[in-house]
């Protein structure tokens, strides 16, 4: 199933995907690594991961049907980002002796909050996207 997308659907998704594409550049490069006090290895490996994924969502937006599938699978992917964020801060401590700073605990919860913002305002848009017919 695709969807005729709506306005708010595109600026869900590529807002999510310039946002990821920014933050993947500034963590693959570890330049703030001492200023979070978190692993630089950490955030290299992040910051790599979202590049991929910021141009899978960057070509779901700008797609004229975007599947639907694809779609519930950003809201997914989002939703796990957002979980891990928080886990990091909350278990990060115990289990990996991580201390982030309180910048690097300002940073993680910022982008955590920002990308359950996408996830919800992709949800909400995709609920109002009625679904493509086949011509």
């Amino acid at each position: 199933m695709t969807l005729r997308p709506t306005r708010f659907l595109r600026l869900a998704l590529l807002g999510d995907a310039a946002a990821s594409a920014a933050t993947g550049l500034l963590l693959a490069g570890a330049p703030i690594a001492g200023l979070l006090s978190l692993p630089e290895a950490l955030l290299r490996v992040a910051g790599l991961a979202l590049l991929p994924y910021a141009a899978f969502v960057a070509w779901v937006g700008r797609s004229a049907a975007p599947p639907r599938a694809a779609v519930r699978a950003i809201i997914a992917v989002n939703l796990v980002w957002v979980l891990d964020s928080v886990a990091l801060l909350a278990f990060g401590p115990a289990l990996a002796g991580l201390a982030p700073t309180a910048l690097g605990t300002v940073f993680v919860l910022a982008q955590a909050a920002a990308v359950a913002g996408f996830a919800a305002a992709q949800a909400a848009a995709m609920r109002g996207a009625a679904e493509a017919h086949p011509a």
